[in-house]
Parts: structure tokens; C-alpha cells; sequence
């Protein structure tokens, strides 16, 4: 199908950008010597898991048990039932769901995070009652302060070591999130929180095997500071995720440029109520209403593109739900109504869940990519 002949709001994916990420980011981590893991957050569709596991990743991550669910399934029915797919959730499963955790075992190689003592004992006593065993990594605070262990806290090894120590459950090791990078204020302070993470994570692995604790796997994961965090010592396995698409924060923070992002959003002028003021069917229902971050301000919900170029005098000053209002900062715009615009959205990951299908890009022309996973919550 050709492109102007979609219906809008419509989400592109750019083929040759996503896989020119893809491979880029690949090739990074092979000449560390580190294994990509690839968080599917972002994109939800396992075709684009397929491209990356295809060229060197050693498996995926998924947000939430439906994800995995999702992506166990379609990757069983891809490799035609060759070996298990191999998922890891970076997340702090509750043992509710351990029926749902079970069931994924019998035809996954499924792995998760704890980070606190009373859960890890739950899943234990879970699995020890089914008979089976599940990997298990003990999430570590970096500096985010939102899940994880304190790495200095006078506890931390004693509970990694109780962890290894319970039944039903394979320690494999460590896994951290500097998600404190996407709040980097310049260069300088992103590499400094890479390396960071990377000395915590040194500091806690030689403490635990001094103490005797086998530490397999040390993982970590984030776009914005990859180019610095792959340039670390120590580290086995990273997990970034949104730069398969990219977007106008990771433009902002230094980890992608506008020619980078695979994703965007084509919206339609439906309005011109004054000659400063256009409306684009792109609501918040498309865009979300988060914000750019970055090392310096970035006004509006996108960047709006003409030709492929950014266009600065257009800024979206406001979302409703299915309008995005957008002022003419500079003189007047030629745009009209049923005239068609491109828009790099602040965060990618979220528009992949607004809707239910993108469209797969190759110059002029579209076809249909599911977002499978799209609303697995759960």
C-alpha cells in the first residue's frame, strides 16, 4: 500500500533505520565481548524480536508475564519449536502468578528478578510445590531508587546469598536499570552514571564471591547511556530497548540523531481555525502526553517534519485526546487542511502501545506490523 493512502493517524516504522539500529547496536556489544539482550517494550511485535535475535541477540525482555506470553508463543511458532525461547522479565514478579510462571517454564527458558527477601522465599515454596526450578537475578539499585537491593546496605550479600540458597530457585546473578540516565543534565554526567553502575555492580560482585556466592551473569540495560555503559568492564549481558526505534528524548540525550528514529507518527492537518494554529489528528491518544527529556528543553509533544527535516516554527503546545493543537511560532505555514506531516513522538514505547498495528515502511510503500503485545499488562 502506499503510504498516503493510509488512514491517519498512522505509526511508520522505518525497515532500514530499525535494522540499522538493530545491527549497530549488535555490533557494539560483540566488540565487548557482552550478550544483547534486547528489551521488546518498545517495539511489542515479534517480527522486530526476530530481526534482533536473528543477528546476535541471545534472547529478549519483556515488561510483564503477558508480553512473555505473547512473545513465547509467537517465537515457538518462528524457531518451529527449536529449543525454548529465552525471555527474562527485569521485573519484581509476584508469586500470584505463579500458575502463569509454571505454565511458561514447560516450554520457556524464563527468568526474573527478586529484590526482596519475604518474595524470593514465596517463589521457593512455589516452585519446591510444582516440582521445578526457576532463574533468578537479584535486581540492585544503581541510583534509580525504584526496585532493587541498596548495593551498600550492610544486608545486600547476606540476602543475595539466602537467595542463592532457596530451593526451586537458580541464582544466575545481578541485574541493574540506570533508568537515572534518562535525567542526565549533559554528556559528561551520562558517563559518569554509566560508569557509576558498572563500579557498584564490580564493588557487590567481588563482595559476593568473596563470600563465596557464584555471581554467572552481571546485567544491565538502558538506551541513553549504551554508548558509554558498553565501554564498562564487568558487565555479561546488557538489555537496551528503545533504541531499535529511537525517539526525540534519545535525540535529546545524545543517543540518537533525528535520521536515527525509526518510528513516527503521520498525522493529518483537520484544522486551520487562525493563520498560527493548525489542528493534527494526533491526540494524546497517539502521542502520549509525556514529556521530551534531555540536556537541554524540548517544548511540545514532537517534533513535526516537512520533507524530512524538522520543522522549528511548528510546535505542539497541547493534546487533547484526539486533536494535537499546534502553533505557528513564526509568521504563517502554507499547511492545510488534508495536508500530511511527520512527527518523531517524545517516547517511543508508548505510542507502540496506543495502537494495535503499525505500518512496516520501505520508501514509499506499507505494510501491516502487528503490535502483538500491545496492552499485555498483566
Amino acid at each position: 500500500m502506499n503510504i498516503d493512502g493510509l488512514a491517519t493517524p498512522a505509526i511508520l516504522i522505518d525497515r532500514a533505520r530499525a535494522q540499522r539500529n538493530i545491527d549497530r547496536m549488535q555490533a557494539a556489544a560483540d566488540a565487548r565481548g557482552v550478550r544483547l539482550r534486547p528489551h521488546t517494550k518498545t517495539h511489542k511485535s515479534p517480527i522486530v524480536a526476530g530481526w534482533q535475535i536473528e543477528r546476535g541477540a541471545i534472547g529478549i525482555c519483556c515488561a510483564k508475564l503477558g508480553e512473555a506470553e505473547v512473545f513465547a508463543a509467537a517465537l515457538r511458532r518462528r524457531s518451529g519449536q527449536a529449543g525454548k525461547p529465552d525471555i527474562r522479565l527485569p521485573y519484581p514478579l509476584n508469586p500470584a502468578n505463579a500458575d502463569r510462571v509454571i505454565a511458561l517454564l514447560a516450554h520457556t527458558a524464563l527468568s526474573f528478578i527478586v529484590d526482596h527477601p519475604v518474595v524470593a522465599r514465596q517463589w521457593s515454596e512455589a516452585m519446591v510445590r510444582a516440582g521445578t526450578q526457576v532463574d533468578v537475578l537479584v535486581k540492585v539499585d544503581v541510583g534509580f531508587h525504584r526496585c532493587g537491593i541498596d548495593p551498600a546496605g550492610a544486608g545486600a550479600v547476606d540476602m543475595i546469598k539466602g537467595v542463592a540458597a532457596l530451593p526451586g530457585l537458580r541464582l544466575r546473578g545481578l541485574l541493574a536499570h540506570a533508568g537515572q540516565a534518562y535525567h542526565a543534565h549533559s554528556e559528561d554526567e551520562l558517563r559518569q552514571m554509566a560508569e557509576g553502575e558498572a563500579a557498584t555492580l564490580r564493588d557487590l560482585v567481588a563482595r559476593c564471591r568473596t563470600a563465596g556466592i557464584t555471581i554467572d551473569e552481571v546485567s544491565a540495560g538502558a538506551t541513553p547511556p549504551a554508548r558509554f555503559s558498553l565501554q564498562q568492564d564487568g558487565f555479561t549481558e546488557y538489555r537496551p530497548g528503545n533504541y531499535v526505534y529511537f525517539d526525540r528524548t534519545q535525540v535529546a540525550l545524545g543517543a540518537a540523531t533525528l535520521d536515527d528514529c525509526a518510528l513516527t507518527v503521520m498525522a493529518r492537518v483537520v484544522s486551520k481555525p487562525a493563520a498560527d494554529r493548525i489542528i493534527l489528528d494526533s491526540g494524546s491518544k497517539t502521542l502520549t502526553n509525556d514529556g521530551a527529556r534531555g540536556f537541554s528543553p524540548a517544548p511540545g509533544y514532537g517534533v513535526i517534519l516537512r520533507d524530512g527535516h524538522p520543522d522549528h516554527t511548528l510546535l505542539i503546545e497541547r493534546l487533547s485526546e484526539e486533536h494535537a493543537t499546534v502553533k505557528v511560532t513564526t509568521g504563517s505555514t502554507e499547511l492545510e487542511p488534508g495536508d500530511l506531516v511527520r512527527i518523531v513522538p517524545n517516547h517511543s514505547c508508548v505510542v507502540s502501545n496506543l495502537v494495535d498495528q503499525a505500518w512496516l515502511v520501505d520508501g514509499n510503500t506499507a505494510e501491516p506490523l502487528p503490535i502483538a503485545a500491545r496492552g499485555r499488562i498483566t
